[in-house]
C-alpha cells in the first residue's frame, strides 16, 4: 500500500462556503449518449469554476488502459495531457455555489477513493450528493429518456424513477460512494439514464438537457441548457431525416416503439417496462444505424458540417 497521499488540496487559492450541494459525474465505464462528456463540458464552458483539489493519477489511474495524449513535435514531446480527476467549486446561473467531482472512474482503491470522499464530505460540511450516469437501454428516440433513480432521497425516487430492477448490475465507483454516503444518513440520489441504445456512441443533447434537469430537480441550482436544446432540435432533425430514407431503421425503430406506447400510466410520462414484442438485438440496430450514417456522410461530406 502506497504511502502518497490520494489528492492535493487548493485551498489556499479558493475558499469554499459550507452546506453545498456535491454532484458527481465520472467517465470510464459507459457514458451512453456522451452524457457526462456534455454535462461536464457545458459546466466548464458556461459557468465559474475553480479547482479545489487533484486527485493522484499514480495512486487511482491505469496508464495503459488510458494512455494519456502525448504531442509530438516534428522530433521530440512536446508535451502531454495526463488524465485528470478533481473537486471543483462552481456556481450556476444565479450565483449559487456548489461542489463537481469530475473527471475519471478510479481503476485502483476504491474503498480508499470513497473514504477521502467521505472525509470530504464532512470537512466541508456538503449538504447533500447527487451523481449522474447513463447506460444504453431498449427504448426509441421517440420516448422522452427514461432514468432510474437510487439513493434515499424517497420523495424523488417515487416521483421519478421509471424502472425498478432487481437485479445484479456491474458496479462503478459511484455506487459505492452511494452505499457509503447512505450510510452514514446523509441525502444522496443517483440519476442512471437510459439512453437509447442505438444511439450510445454519439453525444445525444436531448439526454445531456434531462441531466441537468434531474440535477436541478434535486439541488434547485439553475443551468444554461439553450445551446444543449438547439443541437437536440438539429440533431433530431437530421437523425429522423436519415431514418426516414431507411425502411429497415424505420421497421425497427417501429419495433421499438410498439413495446412502449400501450404503457402510458400517467399524464406526462410512460413507465419503462419490458417490451411485449421481440426487440431486435442492439448491435444489430446499432449496426444498421452506423452504417447507413456512415454512407450518409460519404456521400454527403457537408452533412458532417452541421
Amino acid at each position: 500500500m502506497s504511502n502518497e497521499p490520494l489528492y492535493e488540496f487548493e485551498f489556499d487559492q479558493v475558499e469554499v462556503p459550507s452546506g453545498l450541494h456535491l454532484i458527481a459525474g465520472l467517465t470510464g465505464f459507459t457514458d451512453a449518449g456522451g452524457v457526462l462528456n456534455q454535462f461536464s463540458e457545458n459546466i466548464f464552458a458556461n459557468l465559474s469554476t475553480s479547482q479545489i483539489l487533484t486527485f493522484n493519477n499514480d495512486e487511482l489511474l491505469d496508464y495503459r488502459s488510458r494512455r494519456p495524449v502525448m504531442y509530438f513535435e516534428k522530433d521530440h514531446i512536446e508535451d502531454y495531457e495526463p488524465a485528470s480527476l478533481g473537486l471543483y467549486l462552481v456556481h450556476d446561473e444565479a450565483n449559487q455555489p456548489f461542489l463537481f467531482l469530475h473527471g475519471y472512474e478510479p481503476d485502483f482503491r476504491w474503498e480508499a477513493f470513497t473514504n477521502a470522499i467521505l472525509r470530504l464530505i464532512k470537512r466541508l460540511q456538503v449538504k447533500d450528493v447527487t451523481w449522474l450516469h447513463a447506460i444504453p437501454f431498449p427504448i426509441p428516440h421517440t420516448r422522452e429518456i427514461g432514468v432510474t433513480v437510487s439513493g434515499n432521497r424517497k420523495e424523488i425516487v417515487n416521483e421519478l424513477s421509471e424502472w425498478k430492477p432487481q437485479t445484479q448490475v456491474p458496479g462503478n465507483v459511484l455506487h459505492l460512494l452511494e452505499f457509503k454516503v447512505a450510510q452514514t444518513g446523509m441525502p444522496i440520489v443517483g440519476y442512471v439514464l437510459l439512453c437509447p441504445h442505438y444511439l450510445a456512441d454519439n453525444d445525444f443533447p436531448q439526454a445531456a438537457v434531462t441531466a441537468f434537469e434531474l440535477v436541478s430537480s434535486s439541488t434547485g441550482l439553475v443551468f444554461p441548457t439553450d445551446d444543449l436544446r438547439d443541437d437536440g432540435s438539429q440533431f433530431l432533425t437530421k437523425l429522423n431525416e436519415q431514418i426516414a430514407e431507411n425502411p429497415e431503421l424505420q421497421k425497427m425503430i417501429a419495433t421499438l416503439e410498439q413495446g412502449y406506447q400501450n404503457e402510458v400510466t400517467g399524464p406526462s410520462r410512460a413507465p419503462i417496462r419490458k417490451p411485449f414484442v421481440k426487440l431486435p438485438n442492439a448491435d444489430e440496430i446499432a449496426a444498421e444505424l452506423e452504417s447507413y450514417l456512415a454512407s450518409r456522410q460519404r456521400n454527403n461530406p457537408d452533412d458532417s458540417q452541421g
